[in-house]
């Protein structure tokens, strides 16, 4: 009497094993696919304005940039020489020169304060560290007026260096929060195995907290490059027309000329590129770095 119910379920159980294991594959790939719908739609702007800045203003002004795709011989350099002539080199230069030292000098200072609030016992600790944590809530307005009355006493006003240290004193909060909460979770173990070796903090620092520590470094790396090559507003206040990044290049462009768009159309897609290069290049160490800390 209680056999063939036994049986009947053994010989079902394999088939449900199948069956949840076909149901679950055509779900991943249907979330696949789904996925990729979204990239490629994520794409378009990206993928129209890099059209739009191979195309004469002519064409551009007739007709929609997905024409191109029928019509090739509407496509163009002159754009990107025009974009040249009018002194747009130097503004991408100057993002650099501002958005590099910014992005090092913020990884460089916020990993030393990370590890010595994270492993570094000294009088005051929990306390400065709150005042780290209250200092994301201040918002980058309302320091723009005293910041440049500082930088007219410093003679620094317009200067490259002005942009630079602005964005490493508003960056600093955010950077000691994220890598401090990934330097807590690195076993003390290995801490205290260093120090029987003979290794001092710096030491330690350097050979064993910093190289563990990649992926967060590479997610605040990743963060900080895309909010000052991004930034308009500090620009605008504090670099003068010599020492102007691409940002300001252009919003100073879309003033003069609100309907040239052979210039601004390159110019815009040369100021996007960078960032999209690095985030690609640098992604599985930014999603590692993101999901630092949430399991264990």
């Amino acid at each position: 009497m209680t056999t063939a119910p036994l049986d009947s379920g053994l010989a079902g159980a394999p088939r449900r094993g199948v069956l949840g294991r076909i149901v679950d594959r055509a779900g991943g790939g249907l979330l696949q696919v789904f996925l990729i719908v979204i990239a490629l739609f994520w794409l378009i702007p990206t993928l129209g304005l890099l059209v739009v800045s191979i195309r004469g203003e002519t064409f551009n002004n007739s007709s929609g940039w997905w024409t191109a795709f029928t019509r090739p011989a509407e496509l163009t350099l002159e754009n990107y020489q025009n974009l040249l002539a009018t002194g747009f080199t130097s503004s991408f230069w100057n993002t650099v020169l501002i958005t590099v030292p910014a992005t090092v000098l913020v990884i460089g200072i916020a990993a030393m304060a990370a590890y010595a609030f994270a492993w570094i016992e000294f009088p005051g600790r929990d306390l400065l560290f709150l005042v780290v944590i209250a200092l994301l809530i201040v918002p980058i307005q309302i320091a723009l007026i005293p910041i440049a009355r500082l930088y007219g006493t410093l003679n620094i006003a317009g200067s490259i260096l002005g942009v630079v240290l602005f964005h490493v004193a508003f960056g600093l909060p955010f950077a000691v929060f994220l890598l401090r909460n990934f330097f807590v979770g690195i076993p003390r173990e290995l801490l205290e195995a260093a120090r029987m070796d003979g290794a001092g903090e710096w030491k330690i620092f350097a050979t064993v907290v910093f190289p563990l520590a990649a992926p967060a470094v590479a997610s605040l790396g990743i963060f900080q490059f895309l909010w000052v090559w991004n930034d308009l507003l500090v620009a605008l206040v504090f670099a003068d027309t010599e020492n102007q990044p691409m940002t300001k290049a252009l919003q100073s462009q879309m003033r003069q000329f609100g309907t040239n768009v052979d210039i601004l159309a390159p110019g815009a897609f040369l100021s996007l590129i960078i960032p999209l290069v690095l985030f690609f290049a640098f992604q599985r160490y930014f999603v590692q770095g993101m999901m630092a800390g949430s399991v264990k």
